[in-house]
C-alpha cells in the first residue's frame, strides 16, 4: 500500500546527435541517467576538407536509439523531449526531401558537418568586409559556421541545390522540425552560427553584402523566420509519425534545440557546488567556464554584460543561459587530434596487442606506461624535450588562424612504446596549454573565471583531466553523470515540459557533481615553462612562413 503512495518518477528524453554517432539518454527529475543507448552514424569524406553526412540516417538513429532507452517504461512518466546536436548544416528541397550538397548529386549526402572546411575562400571575403556583426564572433567568422558554407553552394552548386533548397536547417533545429513538422529555429544556434542578433534578428544588409541576397527577399523563410528560445516547447508537441518513429506517446513536449556542446555546458555550469571548498562557491555562474571536450572542444563561459573577446565567438545572448551573454572559445580538433598522433605512430600496433591483452583501453594503458617510465618524476615532466603545437586543423581561438598547421618538436629515432606514450602525453598537454591560451585571452577582455566544468569523452581520461588543472592552475570539476551533453538536453525537455519554471531552476537541480581534480601548484613553474615554449612555435611558424612567402 505504501509504493501506491508514491509519485511516481518524471523523466525526460535527450537525444544528442555527435560527429559519429547519435546517442539518447531516459533521465530523471533528480539528472540521472537512467537508461543510455549509442548508434553509429555515416560520414562521408569525398575530397580532403569534405566531410558529409545524411539527415536520414542521422534520423534512423535517432529513432532506433530512443525507442531502447524507453523500453518497458510507461508512457505516461515520459514528460519532454530535448535534441542537441553539432552545428552541421542541413539541405532540404521545398517539399523537405534531402538536396544534395556535394557535385555527384547523391541526395542522400544532404548534410555538410561542422568540421567541413570547404569554403575556405568564402570565408576570407566574409571576413574581408568587416561587417558590424562579425564583432559578435570574435572578430573574424569562422569556415565552420553557415553563411560561408551556403555562399560555397550558390557559387559551386547553382542549379542542383541552391536554386532548388527550401530549407536550410542547422541540425538541432532539423531535429525538433522532424519532430514537430514546425520550422522555428533555436535561438541557440541561429545567434551562434547564423549571425542573428537577439535585439535585432537578421541584418539584411550583411546578406546582401556577402552574395546572399536571395535570402533576405523570401523574408528568411529558406533560414528560419520565426526563434524559439533553447527549451521552449516547440508546437504541439511530438507529431503522430515522429511518435512512432520514436517510440514515444503522440504530443509529448519538444523543446526548442542546442548545439551539442552548449547541452554539455547547460548540464555541467549549473551545479550546485556547496561543500566542496571551490573558488567558485558563493560566486556568480559567471565566474566558471564549462569545457565540453570530444572530437573537438568547446570553452564556454557567461557574463551579465557583453564582453567583446578577441578571437573568440560571441556575446551571444541567452544562447545557452536565458539572461546571459555567452563567449565560446574553442579547439577544432583534440580527441581527434589524440588519436590521429596514436594511430599514426609506428607503435601503434604494438600497443592494440598490448592493451586488449591487459583487457583495457589503449588510453588507459598509455596512463599506466608513462606511470612505469616516470621513475621519479611527476609524469607531466617527461615532456621537457618535447613540444606540440595542436593546430593540425587550424586555430579556431583566440588565433582564428586556420591555416595554422600542427608542430611536433623534440623527436628522436626512438620508434617504440615508450615514444608513442610520451607523444601522446605532449599532444594532451598541448591541448591544455591551448586551453590555458583561450582563458588567459578571455580573462584579459574582462572575464573572470575560477573554476573549470569538464564532461564530454575525454573527461573520462584522468591523465586528460589532471594535465588541465595543472595546466591553467584551476580546479576541474567533473559531472556526477558522465553524460552531461545527454543530461543537458533532458534539462531543455524537462523544461518544455513545464515540470521547471525555468532552465536555471533544472540546472541546478539536475546537474550534479561528481568529484573534484585539484591542480598540483608545485608543479606551476614546469608548466609556466612549457607555455612559454607553446607561444613560442607559433611565433617561429608564423616566421618561417613570412619567409618562405617573400
Amino acid at each position: 500500500m505504501e509504493s501506491q503512495k508514491q509519485t511516481p518518477v518524471k523523466y525526460y528524453v535527450g537525444i544528442d546527435v555527435g560527429s559519429a554517432s547519435v546517442r539518447a539518454a531516459l533521465v530523471d527529475e533528480c539528472g540521472t541517467v537512467v537508461a543510455h543507448a549509442d548508434q553509429t552514424i555515416q560520414i562521408w569524406e569525398p575530397q580532403p576538407d569534405h566531410y558529409e553526412q545524411s539527415s536520414a540516417d542521422i534520423w534512423a538513429a535517432c529513432c532506433s536509439v530512443t525507442k531502447q532507452v524507453v523500453c518497458g517504461v510507461d508512457a505516461r512518466q515520459i514528460r519532454g523531449l530535448g535534441f542537441d546536436a553539432t552545428c552541421s548544416l542541413v539541405v532540404l528541397d521545398k517539399h523537405f526531401q534531402p538536396l544534395a550538397v556535394n557535385c555527384e548529386g547523391q541526395n542522400c549526402r544532404n548534410v555538410i558537418m561542422w568540421m567541413d572546411h570547404r569554403a575556405v575562400s568564402q570565408v576570407e571575403r566574409i571576413n574581408a568586409t568587416h561587417h558590424r556583426v562579425l564583432s559578435y564572433v570574435g572578430g573574424v567568422m569562422s569556415v565552420e559556421m553557415q553563411p560561408p558554407k551556403l555562399l560555397w553552394i550558390k557559387e559551386n552548386l547553382q542549379d542542383s541545390c541552391w536554386e532548388k533548397a527550401g530549407y536550410f536547417f542547422d541540425l538541432p533545429d532539423f531535429l525538433s522540425w522532424k519532430a514537430t513538422g514546425v520550422t522555428a529555429r533555436s535561438l541557440c544556434t541561429v545567434v551562434c552560427k547564423w549571425t542573428y542578433t537577439s535585439d535585432g534578428g537578421w541584418d539584411d544588409s550583411f546578406w546582401k553584402m556577402i552574395g546572399l541576397e536571395d535570402l533576405v527577399k523570401d523574408k528568411y523563410e529558406k533560414i528560419g523566420n520565426q526563434v524559439l528560445s533553447p527549451g521552449e516547447s516547440v508546437g504541439k508537441g511530438l507529431t503522430p509519425e515522429a511518435a512512432e518513429d520514436l517510440g514515444l506517446p503522440e504530443g509529448i513536449p519538444v523543446a526548442a534545440s542546442l548545439i551539442d556542446a552548449h547541452a554539455g555546458g547547460l548540464g555541467v555550469i549549473g551545479a550546485d557546488v556547496k561543500g566542496y571548498n571551490l573558488p567558485c562557491e558563493n560566486q556568480p555562474i559567471t565566474s566558471r567556464v564549462a569545457m565540453i571536450c570530444g572530437t573537438s572542444s568547446c570553452h564556454m563561459g557567461v557574463s551579465e554584460t557583453p564582453i567583446f573577446v578577441p578571437g573568440v565567438w560571441g556575446p551571444y545572448f541567452s544562447a545557452m543561459v536565458p539572461g546571459l551573454w555567452l563567449n565560446e572559445g574553442g579547439q577544432s580538433a583534440t580527441g581527434k587530434l589524440i588519436d590521429h598522433m596514436i594511430q599514426g605512430h609506428v607503435a601503434f600496433p604494438e600497443l592494440q596487442s598490448k592493451a586488449a591483452a591487459s583487457a583495457h583501453s589503449i588510453y588507459t594503458y598509455l596512463n599506466s606506461h608513462l606511470d612505469l617510465i616516470k621513475k621519479s618524476l611527476p609524469v607531466g615532466f617527461l615532456t621537457v624535450d618535447l613540444h606540440v603545437w595542436p593546430d593540425f586543423h587550424g586555430n579556431r581561438s583566440p588565433l582564428t588562424d586556420l591555416t595554422l598547421k600542427g608542430m611536433v618538436v623534440g623527436l628522436t629515432l626512438s620508434r617504440g612504446l615508450d615514444e608513442l606514450a610520451l607523444i601522446y602525453l605532449a599532444t594532451i598537454q598541448a591541448i591544455a596549454l591551448g586551453t590555458r591560451h583561450i582563458l588567459e585571452t578571455m580573462e584579459a577582455a574582462g572575464h573572470h573565471i575560477n573554476t573549470l566544468f569538464l564532461c564530454g569523452g575525454l573527461s573520462k581520461n584522468p591523465l586528460f583531466v589532471q594535465m588541465h588543472a595543472d595546466i591553467t592552475g584551476k580546479p576541474v570539476v567533473l559531472s556526477k553523470e558522465v553524460e552531461s551533453v545527454l543530461v543537458g538536453a533532458a534539462i531543455l525537455g524537462a523544461c518544455a515540459s513545464g515540470d521547471f519554471a525555468s532552465i536555471q531552476e533544472a540546472m541546478a537541480k539536475m546537474g550534479r557533481i561528481g568529484r573534484v581534480v585539484q591542480p598540483n601548484h608545485e608543479h606551476r613553474r614546469f608548466y609556466d615553462k612549457k607555455y612559454e615554449v607553446f607561444l613560442k612555435l607559433v611565433e617561429h611558424q608564423r616566421e618561417y612562413r613570412s619567409i618562405m612567402n617573400s
